[in-house]
């Protein structure tokens, strides 16, 4: 496994924040941003499920809605999304349609499930094999801060 930079876990930090957000909206706690290759934050966002009432309002697809218009997939090649939990096999596609070459994430799919308890409603396929099997390469970090990114689903997080 790649070993994450300090510039990739401040930026992964800044989604678990993002995450606390989506739950204090009283949404599920996921967060996602997208920097370019220096580092800078393009565009941000989070979960938005229950509050937009739209299934599909995950961290990572809201991001994508957002960039995919402003940046074309050449430039979103350079680019790094950065999750508070693993992409699921939906936002994995988007992320790659949106032309995205890099994915660092903090919680598993197996945390997720385990974190969601008897009523977790998680499809068990990882980011990476998604990825994988696109005709481009997109390179996958993660998990990662895993015990940072598990706060937020505490009753009280610290």
């Amino acid at each position: 496994m790649t070993r994450l930079s300090a510039a990739d876990a401040a930026l992964l930090r800044r989604t678990i924040v993002l995450s606390a957000q989506a739950r204090a909206a009283g949404n599920r706690p996921y967060g996602a941003l997208l920097a370019d290759a220096a580092g800078s934050v393009l565009a941000e966002a989070h979960n938005t499920q229950v509050t937009s009432g739209d299934c599909t309002g995950h961290a990572e697809l809201n991001l994508m809605r957002a960039a995919s218009p402003r940046f074309e997939a050449e430039a979103l090649h350079g680019c790094t999304v950065y999750a508070s939990g693993e992409p699921c096999p939906m936002c994995a596609g988007a992320l790659y349609w949106a032309g995205v070459g890099r994915v660092v994430f903090g919680l598993s799919i197996e945390s997720m499930t385990m974190l969601g308890g008897p009523s977790a409603d998680e499809l068990s396929l990882h980011c990476a094999d998604v990825l994988a099997s696109g005709t481009r390469r997109v390179e996958v970090i993660g998990p990662a801060l895993q015990d940072e990114a598990r706060r937020i689903f505490d009753r009280n997080p610290s």
